[in-house]
């Protein structure tokens, strides 16, 4: 039987055509970013910032950094979604609530700190892997609860990264990693391409 996770996968588009001028509510902003955060990241470090670029004179502004990609603009909203790095440094007050909810107790969150800072001082290659791995995965989270709503989406990675990182204030330890649309898509998109066959892409060991 289908489940619904499944339904959603196989009908998600990336979607290049949008209505304009339809903007999304509030709620369902905050609804869309909430449930990106549910996606998983090392020691739970959440790594990740999101600027959600609605006005359309940001929208402009985005567009000419994404080297005038159209769907910018007549989107509802763009979300720009940033890893971050030196996350390790946060990682004590990240795992706080987790603590106090009785999810971990203190003495694995002091383990895990003592750990993920081991590891990623002074390692910017890990810092910068680990900040792309969150902003991905909470990219794919978001394309996801944007077609569970109702809404279409598309993930772009075809933009000047210093750009807008300089545009949109980034600060040293934030890295711009994908921009992804949501809102209203028109009738002329294209339906789901073909995936490889997975004869092509499988292994089994």
């Amino acid at each position: 039987m289908t489940t619904s996770i499944q339904h959603l996968i196989n009908t998600r588009t990336s979607i290049n055509h949008f209505q304009p001028s339809r903007p999304l509510q509030e709620s369902d902003i905050s609804l869309l970013v909430e449930l990106a955060t549910k996606a998983p990241t090392a020691y739970n470090m959440q790594n990740w910032h999101f600027i959600a670029v609605q006005s359309e004179e940001a929208k402009i502004q985005l567009k000419s950094a994404a080297f005038g990609q159209q769907k910018i603009v007549d989107a509802s909203i763009a979300f720009i979604i940033c890893g971050k790095l030196e996350a390790h440094q946060q990682l004590s007050s990240a795992l706080e609530p987790s603590v106090k909810a009785n999810i971990i107790e203190q003495h694995v969150a002091d383990a895990w700190v003592t750990q993920a800072t081991a590891a990623h001082e002074n390692n910017d290659l890990l810092q910068r892997d680990e900040a792309i791995r969150s902003a991905s995965l909470a990219a794919m989270s978001l394309l996801l609860a944007a077609q569970d709503m109702g809404f279409g989406s598309s993930p772009i990675g075809g933009f000047d990264a210093i750009e807008v990182s300089r545009q949109f204030a980034l600060s040293e330890n934030e890295i711009p990693v994908l921009i992804v649309v949501v809102g209203y898509p028109k009738e002329l998109n294209l339906r789901q391409k073909m995936r490889k066959p997975l004869s092509e892409i499988l292994t089994v060991i």
